[in-house]
């Protein structure tokens, strides 16, 4: 076994002067070093792009997708802050979020909040279940008709033992290999098909784009703008999962422990320097996967007046293909719908099989960096959580519904998450590791718009506001 072979198998959250490796230079040397954000990406283009995204086309045409790019750039500089954060100490968001005060009976706020939101955040999951075993269901039929119920419940069954199957391991190269493999299935598929409308029947314009890039809200659609605000680029969710990837791919153990010397502060600064090109390079793959589905909705959906609801989502854009485009074009959507799907829950039950086992930790279960005792609690929540998320879809049977509760949930905990940043950045981030100026400008811009919307969103839902 070599050396490197050797550290890799070492625990990540443990953090040792003899581990520690420099930093490459530039896009080429920093190429083999990314992965973190790949695996954000496969979670990201998920539930909130195809369910809640789409259904937000098909409610208010072109005219925001603006909207589009504008949620998934304001929360990347919070989640590269809270990436640099994690960096430099070894530590992980749940960990950040326990020490920010007020604290009762030793738990943060912030604690207390997150394990509120991850009740309702069950919802959302079991969303991008029910939507994966709908779409299966009419690739795949079993039975008289391709919703039945009986289908549903057969392919939801399948799903929930093939995620346990699949990831019940936990290993970091697993989870990230399958997620790159994913993410370019499904980006190229639903590229080809929303890129390729103007050269159909349904085609759109340079003129549609136009206006959706102008910044308006059309009436009635300020409830799904919210959502898909909450839901679109990196959430609440994903900010909080980056500091797990970034640890586990090994960024923090190849910084090393902080012994004071120029050299760690060096090292530090490559690594955030690989972070920041991993980020930027999962941007930009989440994003043009988010147009892709908005297109979709606003192309072929709006026209037609139809805005997908509870079981029929799936159902409703792939007739809608079929009836548009033809057969091959419903199919395509189809095995794209189960690639997004697939990667999402792919991405998303590792994610919160860590979160989890660290709030368990947070909350005096067990010591987080015991290796032993963290993977059993990882793979008790690999069972636990499918099962869960199984049951709640059969339950409630309205994926748009679902992901859209969780978004709303996810939007007013980004102002948590916000804080924390903030928090953290001023007591445990050296001044010199902060980033320049115009990251600093960007950061408190990117948390202004945050909070605000943040507010916006709880007054809107829990306050009965249109």
């Amino acid at each position: 076994m070599t050396t490197e072979t050797s550290a890799a198998a070492r625990d990540p959250y443990v953090l040792t002067a003899d581990e520690v490796k420099e930093p490459p230079a530039g896009w080429r040397g920093s190429l083999r070093f990314l992965g973190p954000g790949l695996i954000l990406s496969a979670s990201i283009v998920g539930s909130g792009e195809l369910i809640a995204t789409t259904a937000l086309g098909a409610e208010a045409g072109f005219a925001l997708l603006w909207l589009v790019v504008f949620s998934t750039l304001v929360k990347v500089a919070v989640q590269v802050e809270l990436g640099r954060w994690s960096i430099v100490t070894g530590q992980t968001a749940l960990e950040g979020y326990n020490k920010v005060p007020p604290r009762f009976r030793g738990l943060g706020w912030i604690s207390l909040l997150w394990i509120l939101m991850a009740v309702v955040k069950v919802l959302q999951v079991g969303g991008v279940v029910g939507g994966l075993a709908a779409a299966l269901s009419i690739l795949v039929p079993i039975g008289s008709g391709p919703l039945e119920f009986t289908s549903l419940a057969i392919w939801t069954a399948v799903v929930v033992v093939a995620a346990i199957v699949s990831l019940y391991s936990n290993k970091y190269t697993l989870i990230e290999r399958g997620a790159v493999g994913l993410t370019v299935i499904f980006v190229l598929i639903t590229c080809v098909i929303a890129f390729g409308l103007p050269f159909t029947e349904v085609g759109y314009g340079l003129e549609e784009v136009r206006t959706g890039l102008s910044f308006t809200i059309p009436g009635g659609a300020v409830g799904a703008a919210i959502a898909m605000f909450g839901l679109t680029g990196v959430t609440s969710d994903e900010i909080t999962y980056y500091t797990y990837w970034c640890i586990e791919k090994g960024y923090a153990r190849w910084v090393g422990p902080n012994d004071g010397s120029p050299e760690w502060r060096e090292r530090a600064k490559g690594w955030i320097r690989v972070m920041y090109r991993d980020a930027l390079l999962s941007w930009l793959v989440y994003t043009v996967g988010t147009m892709a589905f908005f297109i979709m909705g606003a192309a072929v959906l709006h026209p037609a007046g139809l805005v997908p609801e509870g079981n029929d989502m799936i159902t409703t854009l792939s007739r809608t293909y079929t009836e548009t485009l033809g057969e091959w074009a419903s199919t395509a959507y189809l095995l794209g719908a189960v690639a997004v799907l697939g990667s999402t829950l792919w991405a998303a039950l590792p994610s919160w099989t860590r979160v989890a086992a660290n709030a368990v930790s947070v909350c005096g279960g067990f010591d987080w960096r015991d290796t032993a005792r963290r993977t059993w609690w990882m793979r008790a929540f690999t069972v636990a959580f499918p099962i869960t998320w199984g049951a709640a879809y059969l339950y409630f049977s309205s994926p748009v519904f679902m992901v859209q509760t969780g978004g709303f949930i996810g939007g007013v905990f980004l102002i948590a998450v916000t804080v924390a940043t903030w928090y953290l950045r001023r007591n445990e981030v050296d001044e010199g590791l902060r980033g320049g100026r115009w990251f600093s400008v960007a950061l408190t811009v990117s948390s202004l718009l945050i909070v605000g919307l943040g507010v916006y969103t709880a007054i809107s839902v829990f306050g009965g506001a249109n």
